[in-house]
This record gives structure tokens, C-alpha cells and sequence, in this order.
């Protein structure tokens, strides 16, 4: 039976650079059911030892899609809230590949994110590629291959396989990035730009920036986290109503069809990279102002890194207030984030921040219930200040200072100390 499915399959395990050592699969299936995510992408599956702990800690579930074993996954619901515990969590093979190559005299840099119907396939791809690179390395691999060769043994491994070009706007990685990418789909593919069948929009864009490039007109946009530890699974997802199998999550993100019903995402002023900017001079640059000093950094004359907005902006063949497709689209802050705020607390993993989110999630649900559809008045007998963020972030009324060159950017829901301290008598006597 059809069902609302949020799915998160750009993920890291443990065996890739920069990541915690808590990327495994029982803490992923904790924190799928904490914040509240159906299908989650294995993430890293061509490294060798992460796809001998898939063999041992994963088993078939319907639909061709993967569990936990059941061994493993009884004492983690026992321990969770009676909130979370009958969260379904299923998994499905991924991998996020890094390629270097020389097309066009000049260097390419590219990430992109494959997802595989079973472990058979996996092994198939895994064989294809330790004869290209390195794949003990790192469980994102690097690869001096080009993207199109990629695609092409994706489609030759097997057909029912899924590519998406990650983070399609990243500046250093991204497949329109300014660094290193290309300005057109067809450049990168050429005749086996059909195939391209979907995107990631990445932290630092939403589907309304990326609608405004009539070549991706026919493509699906699909978001997922990048998540390099348990607790930052579901910073963006794609939601789709069909069953819990491989073939109806991947047909409607192939298809692009009502199954796809849309994306949760990050505010995109919170990436990284949404803005021009010079990280180690603290200029964050807007498209005029870049244009104004010729690309360069105001203080130091080096070159500034230029943001997401910028190269939408130059790639754009469609007006910003067009007709879009319809497709829900979802901006969240993350309720680590969102209670830090409310404490008046920087460091989103304090122990006061840590124990009044478990306490939220004990009482209320999982973390995409309370940010997406419990109603105001269920939250407010809970929690009354937490009830008047939430309702401004689900109505966009929310304080922006993009990201730029790195810097995360900041997402507000009160304006500056003064009016939270406000807010927060204002509450306390009603």
C-alpha cells in the first residue's frame, strides 16, 4: 500500500574521511527513528569493509529493500521513546564517488551518488571499479574516471541502478559548480544525457533555483543530507507516496512522477556556499559586488569563491517567478538548531540542548513530525516557545545571513537577543 516515504540517501559510514566514528548501521537506524526518515541510502557501499558489515548487519526486507537485523535492532527499540519506536527504517545500497579527470582543457571535479538494487549489483560495480582506483582508501572513492564513463558502468551494472549528480551546484565538486564543473548537462554526458535522470540540489540551493534552468526541465529534483554522523541524517530529504520497494522509490524519482511528491530542505542561505565570498578575509560578496571588483576579494585582490545564487544566476534561462512544477517544497531548520536558539546557547551539542531535544522528541515524536506536521496547538501544550519557532520557520519568517566560501550561513527565528528575551517573558506570562 502507497505511504509517505521520506528518503535520505546521500549518507557517509565511518570508513570515510571527516565522518564519526557513530556512522554505523545501528546508529543510523537510532537516528532514522528519531527524525523520523523511512529509507535511508547505506551510503560508502564499494568500500570493502563497509560492505562486508552490509553482508553481515543487513538482510532482505520487502520490496527488494534492506533491514536490520533483527538481533540488532530489538535492544536499540527498547531503548528509544514509545514516540519513535514503530518508525519503519529500511535501507537501500548508495555510494557517493568522487572523479577527476581532464575534459574540455580543463581539470574536472565531481561528486555524484549511485544507488544500487542489491548487494549482487553492488558487487558487480565494486569489480568495475578496483581495477580504476583504490577503493580501500576512502568510502567515498576517488577515481580518475570520467563522469560519463561512470554513468555508463552504472547502466551496465545494472539497469534498475539509480545516478544523481551530487550537490549539483557546489562550487569545488559540484556538476555546474564554478570551479570545476560544466554549464550544461550535455557537456559532461553528451549522448547519454537522457540517463541523467535526477539531481541533488545540495545545502546551498532548493528546487525553485534550480526550476529556473529549462535543462532540467524533465529532470527530478531530489534532495538528501550529506550526513557525516547519525545526528545530521535528514538536513534535507525527498518525500515520495508510493510502497516501501526499491522499484516504486526509484521508479517515481526516475519518472519524476506524483509518487515524487517533493523535497524538505535547508533554508538555502544555511549552505556553505550559497553566497560569494573569501573565507579567510570575512567578505561575503553579493553578485553586483563580485561583478564590481571583477571577481576579486576587496581586501586582498585573491579570488573570490563565487556562491550557488551567483552561478544560478548565470546559468538561468527562466524567470525567478515563473510557473513551477508541482512539487511540495519544505524548508526545515534543524531542531538541534531551533533549541539551541531558545536557550540562547552557540554550541548545538551542549548537554542542555542534547537533553531538551530528547526530551521534545519523547514527548511529541520524531524530529519531521514536529517540524512538518504536528499542529502549533499539539506542540504549544508541550512546549510553548518551541510551538512559535516552528510556526514561523513552516512560514518561511525567518532571519537570513547567507553562507559564503565554507562558512555555513545562519538561519534565525528571532531577529537578535533582545526580542528573544522578549519573546520568551511574553510566553512565560501567557
Amino acid at each position: 500500500m502507497a505511504q509517505e516515504l521520506i528518503v535520505d540517501l546521500h549518507i557517509h559510514s565511518h570508513y570515510s574521511r571527516a565522518t564519526s566514528p557513530q556512522c554505523t548501521f545501528e546508529e543510523l537506524y537510532r537516528w532514522g527513528k528519531i527524525k523520523g526518515i523511512n529509507i535511508i541510502g547505506t551510503g560508502d557501499c564499494t568500500h570493502p569493509e563497509w560492505f562486508a558489515e552490509m553482508r553481515e548487519k543487513l538482510e532482505p526486507a520487502e520490496g527488494d529493500l534492506l533491514r536490520l537485523r533483527h538481533e540488532l535492532a530489538e535492544p536499540i527499540d527498547r531503548q528509544l521513546p514509545p514516540t519513535v519506536r514503530n518508525q519503519l527504517i529500511r535501507f537501500v545500497p548508495s555510494v557517493e564517488i568522487a572523479t577527476i579527470y581532464r575534459k574540455g582543457e580543463r581539470v574536472r571535479k565531481l561528486h555524484q551518488l549511485v544507488v544500487l538494487p542489491d548487494l549482487t549489483a553492488v558487487s558487480r560495480l565494486n569489480s568495475r571499479l578496483e581495477r580504476v582506483g583504490n577503493l580501500k582508501a576512502d568510502g567515498r572513492p576517488i577515481l580518475g574516471l570520467d563522469s560519463k564513463m561512470l554513468l555508463q558502468m552504472v547502466l551496465d551494472t545494472d539497469a534498475r541502478s539509480l545516478y544523481i549528480p551530487a550537490h549539483i551546484w557546489t562550487p569545488w565538486f559540484g556538476l555546474f559548480g564554478s570551479k570545476s564543473g560544466f554549464d550544461t548537462l550535455t557537456e559532461a554526458f553528451e549522448e547519454l544525457t537522457p540517463e541523467v535522470r535526477a539531481i541533488e540540489t545540495g545545502l546551498s540551493s532548493d528546487p525553485p533555483m534550480n526550476w529556473r534552468l529549462s535543462q532540467l526541465k524533465d529532470v527530478a529534483i531530489t534532495s538528501h543530507s550529506d550526513a557525516h554522523s547519525p545526528q545530521r541524517l535528514g538536513r534535507e530529504a525527498t518525500v515520495l507516496r508510493a510502497e516501501p520497494s526499491y522499484d516504486e522509490l526509484i521508479g517515481g524519482i526516475k519518472d519524476n512522477d506524483a509518487r515524487l511528491m517533493g523535497t524538505i530542505e535547508f533554508f538555502p542561505e544555511e549552505g556553505k556556499y550559497h553566497s560569494d565570498g573569501h573565507r579567510i578575509c570575512k567578505v561575503r560578496s553579493s553578485p553586483d559586488q563580485t561583478k564590481q571588483h571583477n571577481g576579486s576579494c576587496p581586501i586582498c585582490s585573491k579570488p573570490l569563491v563565487v556562491g550557488v545564487g551567483n552561478r544560478v544566476e548565470q546559468l538561468a534561462d527562466i524567470p525567478a517567478q515563473s510557473t513551477m512544477p508541482a512539487k511540495q517544497v519544505e524548508y526545515i531548520v534543524p531542531l538541534f538548531e531551533v533549541i539551541a536558539e531558545l536557550k540562547g546557547l552557540r554550541s548545538i551539542g551542549s548537554r542542555t540542548v542534547v537533553d531538551e531535544y530528547h526530551g521534545v522528541i519523547g514527548a511529541l515524536g520524531n524530529e519531521f513530525a514536529i517540524l512538518r506536521a504536528l499542529p502549533i496547538d499539539h506542540i504549544r501544550e508541550r512546549h510553548a516557545l518551541l510551538a512559535l519557532a516552528v510556526e514561523r520557520i513552516r512560514g518561511g519568517q525567518v532571519y537570513r545571513e547567507p553562507g559564503f566560501d565554507g562558512v555555513y550561513g545562519t538561519i534565525r527565528v528571532f531577529k537578535d537577543a533582545a526580542e528573544r528575551a522578549d519573546t520568551l517573558q511574553q510566553t512565560s506570562l501567557l
